[in-house]
């Protein structure tokens, strides 16, 4: 469907945005040409793609890679007060849209039906009927808050329909919503809070420069915790008077730390804080509100793990405090006996978890949704008093046997500067001689790459018997903060030569082929791509960038307002003259005559981060010197590819470049060709 060919009121009726809004989106849309890339045309039968340079996808690789396109996964967005309903949001049509499971491996009732996906929702505590939930149109990420009623399935509008909003939380009493929302200069985000029984009202209760967000109520809704961000390593937590706005800040004013976390007790006079300010990892720490911020360093609940603390969540009694570990990037699941001060693993399938909550009316139950390198994302429920765990949903995976599929090999190799470099290598199973092998890219930049199942890299392994190889260069997240610091500014021209060390890790494994070495990723993982491309030209056949970064500058430049400057302290400000000579010798574009490889680049019309100019402009730049470029542009799409026809249709033909320029192995079978 093609939202730009439908009146502004239908889809109005549709998205349950102002009709005036869409109309000016219209206008403007109307006024411009939807590429500046020659040639360019809407695919048939898509007419939300336009393709230029891409061929039809053979019939062949459609019908086998189908089924991998049909996974699922079930994302745990909140449980009910008596613990007896899930609320996920998962995928049965185009987009993932919300259902309430009742049981354990019950079915999953359908809650919401629009063409845009949602993936942000909370129950009213008080009244599961009543759910609140975030939606975006077309990718743009300018997110409106809604109020779902069950009873009738009426969803209503209760922001502005322009500002963008994030970070859903309810009060467990029931009586407050909070949210971020760029409303008053749609550059800062403030925090608004308004009374359930009213939540059109919503009053700003932080006004400053910046990114505030709300984390968490007290018990009983009095007071609210915010975090003030303003990078991945320099955040600070407040706490917030709901009734008076009175506001006072709780980690201490000198030096920086992240905020991972944060937990009020019951009631209301402590908080359980999770950052990394005493140290390189995230830690748990309790501080007293009487006595924050701390004069000292406050001593660590978690001292005996030596990995980053990511998620807490506090049970309603404050008796226990279930965290999540990241270890070398699995997840481990703990509990904090909160009085005893012990803590103890609770034993959990191997793999990445997702959130974790506890029933707003109960502390015996937690949920958690989890995914392995060969299961989707799913929820279970564990019972504190057994440890023991119980499935609640079941994502189906296209019906494909999964005991085929690949489980990775964490792996380890040195880089420049002492640096080591952690990565999952999946192997094909049946190979003889060498194989060509596919890296992928996180984005981020301080992201992190983890073994959760990946329908894209089980195909290239299992189907096309090509290795894949997955870093975390530097900069990642989930190592350390110095390891996350080692990019960032003027030092990202020093994490470059983790590209190389990835090139000289798959020339030393004699089961791979160096000569046939593909590249893939999205957003930083693009400028990866790119950059791999254009400064190691002669060690890679195929570069596939999807809503990647061209030119830092010109990035900088042209991204949404309302994240320049959360992006300007992790690249480097680009109006100072030396680090912008850094970022412009580091640009891929200003580096285009060197790139050799075959070059597949994807792009969101819509996206407000890596906007389309800087997908454009390379496309262009190459094929300037004459070289082929597949370019994939979706008008309904932003920031990657949510809805399942375009996402579809990208993997397939991502596939198709991949194996036209790596080839299979002769004596891999599955071959699709």
């Amino acid at each position: 469907m093609n939202l730009r060919t439908l009146t502004p009121l239908l889809v109005s009726l549709m998205t349950g945005l102002p009709s005036a809004v869409l109309a000016q989106t219209a206008e403007k849309s109307a006024a411009q040409a939807p590429s500046t890339v020659q040639g360019i045309a809407p695919l048939p039968g898509q007419p939300n793609l336009l393709v230029s340079g891409v061929p039809s996808i053979p019939p062949e690789l459609r019908k086998r890679v189908l089924q991998y396109l049909e996974s699922r996964a079930a994302n745990l967005m909140d449980v009910s007060r008596d613990g007896k309903q899930v609320l996920i949001a998962t995928r049965f049509a185009d987009t993932n849209q919300l259902h309430v499971v009742e049981q354990p491996l019950g079915a999953r009732f359908q809650l919401t039906f629009t063409p845009e996906p949602i993936n942000t929702a909370r129950f009213l505590p008080t009244d599961a009927n009543i759910l609140f939930f975030l939606q975006d149109v077309g990718g743009g990420e300018f997110f409106q808050v809604f109020r779902l009623d069950r009873r009738n399935g009426r969803s209503e509008l209760l922001t502005d329909g322009k500002s963008r909003h994030e970070s859903l939380s309810v009060s467990d009493d029931g009586r407050w919503l909070a949210y971020g929302g760029t409303g008053r200069n749609g550059k800062d985000t403030d925090v608004y809070v308004a009374p359930t029984d009213n939540p059109k009202q919503a009053r700003r209760v932080t006004e400053a420069e910046g990114s505030w967000l709300p984390l968490d109520f007290s018990h009983d809704g009095s007071k609210l915790l915010v975090m003030q961000f303003r990078a991945a390593d320099d955040a600070d937590l407040h706490v917030i008077d709901v009734k008076t706005g009175e506001r006072r800040q709780l980690t201490p004013k000198e030096g920086k730390g992240s905020v991972n976390g944060a937990a009020l007790t019951p009631d209301g006079k402590s908080v359980y804080l999770v950052t990394d300010r005493y140290g390189d990892f995230a830690a748990l720490y309790k501080l007293d509100l009487d006595k924050a911020p701390p004069s000292s360093e406050p001593p660590s609940l978690t001292k005996s793990i030596r990995w980053n603390v990511e998620s807490i969540e506090l049970s309603p009694d404050g008796k226990t405090l279930a965290l999540e570990t990241n270890e070398d990037g699995y997840s481990r699941l703990y509990v904090l006996d909160t009085k005893r001060g012990t803590l103890s693993p609770v034993e959990v399938p191997r793999g990445v978890m997702g959130r974790l909550t506890f029933p707003s009316g109960r502390s015996d139950v937690l949920s958690y949704a989890l995914s392995t390198s060969r299961s989707p994302m799913d929820v279970y429920q564990v019972d504190l008093r057994t440890k023991k765990s119980t499935r609640w949903t079941r994502s189906e995976v296209g019906g494909l046997d999964t005991s085929t599929f690949v489980e990775p090999e964490l792996v380890h190799y040195k880089s420049t500067e002492g640096v080591e470099v952690p990565a999952f290598l999946y192997m094909p199973r049946e190979r003889k001689g060498k194989v060509p092998v596919v890296i992928v890219f996180h984005g981020g930049p301080e992201g992190q790459s983890r073994p959760n199942l990946s329908t894209f890299n089980q195909f290239l392994a299992v189907e096309l018997g090509m290795a894949v190889l997955v870093p975390n260069v530097r900069g990642s997240e989930g190592y350390g903060k110095a390891y996350r610091a080692m990019d960032d500014g003027v030092k990202r021209e020093q994490s470059l030569a983790d590209i190389g060390a990835s090139l000289d890790y798959i020339a030393s494994r004699p089961e791979l082929d160096a000569s046939r070495v593909g590249v893939y990723g999205g957003s930083y993982g693009g400028y990866m791509v790119l950059a791999t491309a254009a400064f190691f030209p002669e060690r890679i056949r195929a570069a596939v960038d999807v809503v990647g970064i061209s030119s830092l500058p010109t990035f900088l430049q042209n991204t949404q307002a309302y994240r320049r400057d959360l992006r300007r302290a992790e690249y480097g400000d680009e109006r100072k003259p030396e680090v912008r000579q850094v970022q412009e010798r580091i640009s891929p574009l200003n580096a285009v005559e060197r790139i050799k490889a075959a070059l597949f680049v994807q792009q969101g019309a819509n996206d407000p981060r890596v906007p389309q100019s800087e997908a454009e402009q390379i496309v262009k730049a190459v094929r300037a010197r004459g070289a082929d470029v597949w370019y994939m542009l979706a008008l309904d799409e932003g920031h990657g590819f949510g809805k399942k026809a375009n996402r579809d249709t990208v993997t397939m033909a991502t596939f198709l470049f991949l194996e036209k320029h790596l080839g299979a192995p002769s004596s891999t079978t599955g071959s699709i060709r």
